[in-house]
């Protein structure tokens, strides 16, 4: 128990760490980049976004996912996951190529098209990375990621700041992304072990994948009502508007996503190893818990009570708008993240149906508020971002205690 404990508590620092590192660089790279650039730049990569993040769980999710949470999980199956995910991001890679032209006709911005094209290539890369970080994941190998993302980080800052000074505008972020997953890949590839063989097994891949399926129609339900909100701003309202929301969603994420990432990295991969023993995964998730409770809400307060002059001293005045976003979206974050706990409890003790029953009982609501949210103003969708992270939190805990007290009493 002792040692299950220090591996826990390694990998949390170590992970934590990584996070914190790469959130701190990225957050001064933001900060000088906000301050070449204009909103506007920030609004066209926040729609060409939208589309990668929504590509992206059908490469990372449920392949990924299905690895981490199988306790004897093979080079055959990671191999296997590993074709897998690369056939399907050559296959939307195409996709969005072609659909490139109409996006843009769509959004009214012609220069869209070619810089999806370009950012779409990240996709295959991706497809690589993801089983390289579900190896990371799976073995507690943290350490690992440390170090790919701090050489990710600060290449890819560095190359975009340059692009930004040479004037190429929306490019120098899209160059900052790319740079980053393609360093993260290749340091990832001198550090750990795992190598793609040659060896692709039809009935691990129908097995994994009975698995991961239901979490990737899960993934790409939440990433779909996600990204909406982001499409729907920029398409009703501006770019601009797109592109303050986005900036206070990013202040706020550098504080509550830098914890949730740290946290449900370790948290997954650790109950999934428990996951025949009710008694430990009772006891990590209150431990979880109760770490969480005292760390998120003074950070909430905090992050509320100073976002005026946060704002307006490191972004200037031309990025206000940006204040009100980012006290509604560090409120909802950490509400969510107390949710996510559960969630990701019953992902690792192999509930994958619930997680998706979860995504269809939740979603019409999340739709119901968001309909109210457009009808008003972008700051009201930030209302409703509020209101659905409190009923998701309840509905994702629900489902969860009455699993772990049904198998208890079996």
């Amino acid at each position: 128990m002792k040692k299950e404990r220090n591996i826990l508590t390694t990998s949390f620092i170590w992970k934590f760490g990584e996070r914190f590192l790469a959130q701190i660089v990225s957050f001064i790279v933001s900060i000088v980049l906000a301050r070449i650039l204009v909103p506007e730049d920030y609004g066209v990569v926040s729609l060409i976004l939208v589309f990668i993040a929504f590509a992206d769980v059908f490469v990372t999710s449920g392949f990924s996912t299905s690895l981490i949470q199988k306790r004897d999980a093979t080079d055959v199956d990671f191999s296997t996951i590993f074709y897998c995910s690369l056939f399907v991001s050559i296959i939307i890679y195409v996709i969005l190529f072609f659909s490139a032209p109409y996006i843009a006709t769509f959004f009214g911005m012609p220069a869209l098209s070619s810089i999806l094209r370009a950012f779409s290539l990240r996709i295959p890369i991706s497809a690589f990375n993801s089983v390289q970080h579900a190896y990371v994941s799976r073995n507690m190998l943290f350490r690992k990621f440390f170090f790919s993302t701090l050489w990710g980080t600060l290449l890819s800052g560095v190359l975009g700041i340059v692009a930004a000074y040479l004037g190429m505008g929306a490019w120098a972020l899209i160059i900052q992304y790319m740079s980053n997953t393609i360093v993260d890949t290749i340091v990832l590839s001198f550090t750990i072990k795992w190598r793609p063989k040659l060896v692709f097994s039809i009935a691990s891949a129908k097995k994994l994948m009975q698995y991961g399926w239901k979490i990737l129609l899960a993934d790409l339900s939440g990433t779909f009502f996600e990204q909406l909100r982001s499409l729907i701003i920029g398409k009703v309202y501006t770019t601009s508007d797109l592109a303050y929301y986005n900036r206070g969603k990013s202040f706020s994420s550098l504080v509550m996503d830098n914890i949730s990432t740290a946290m449900m990295s370790v948290l997954f991969p650790d109950l999934a190893n428990k996951s025949d023993d009710l008694e430990k995964v009772k006891l990590t998730l209150r431990k979880s818990l109760s770490v969480m409770l005292y760390i998120i809400f003074p950070l909430i307060g905090g992050l509320v009570v100073i976002a005026k002059p946060l704002v307006n001293v490191l972004l200037t005045e031309k990025w206000k708008q940006a204040i009100p976003f980012l006290q509604l979206l560090a409120v909802s974050s950490g509400i969510g993240l107390i949710g996510n706990i559960s969630l990701q409890s019953i992902k690792a003790i192999g509930r994958s149906d619930i997680v998706l029953k979860l995504e269809l009982i939740k979603k019409p609501i999340y739709l119901i508020l968001l309909i109210i949210g457009i009808k008003i103003s972008p700051i009201a969708i930030a209302v409703t971002m509020v209101l659905y992270s409190f009923y998701s939190s309840i509905a994702n805990a629900m489902p969860l205690k009455k699993e772990l007290y049904l198998q208890a009493a079996n």
